[in-house]
């Protein structure tokens, strides 16, 4: 018999994930992220839904493109610097973002301020998506399948 799903839940009390899972040093910047993976709660495959919180100091991630998601972000709180491609944009409460899948545009947020930034994260969750990390020797080939981080050669890290 399959799991039933609840209708309705309170962000809150879907658990969060405290880090990145990235190798070290590069977990470093993340350690405090804090991620709600709400859309879990609800069975959800085509697309994920999360509720992410990045306390003074931290990154939402390292810097990266997906060559076959599609991500979304909505800023609820907080004024975080979204740094791209293109330089740095101060985002604010009601802002967004969003990326195209296969658009090699690495991006992430990071919180420069003394306040907390919670935002919510959307993105379709592809098997096939590989993930490039254009500032660092990182990546990650058919992440829905169980990609592991490698360096850009390909060789694993220990």
């Amino acid at each position: 018999m399959e799991e039933s799903k609840p209708i309705a839940v309170t962000a809150d009390s879907v658990s969060a994930r405290i880090g990145s899972g990235y190798p070290d040093p590069f977990d470093k910047p993340c350690a405090e992220r804090a991620k709600n993976p709400l859309g879990d709660a609800f069975g959800l495959l085509d697309f994920g839904v999360n509720l992410v919180t990045i306390p003074a100091g931290t990154w939402s991630s390292q810097r990266h493109w997906h060559s076959a998601e599609d991500e979304f972000i909505y800023i609820l709180q907080g004024q975080p610097t979204l740094v791209t491609d293109a330089g740095e944009t101060v985002l604010e409460p009601g802002m967004c973002a969003g990326f195209v899948a296969g658009a090699a545009n690495g991006h992430h947020l990071v919180n420069s301020t003394n306040d907390i930034v919670i935002y919510l994260e959307v993105g379709s969750r592809r098997d096939d998506d590989d993930v490039d990390y254009p500032d660092i020797d990182m990546q990650v080939k058919d992440r829905g399948y169980g990609g592991e981080f490698t360096h850009k050669d390909g060789s694993p890290y220990k």
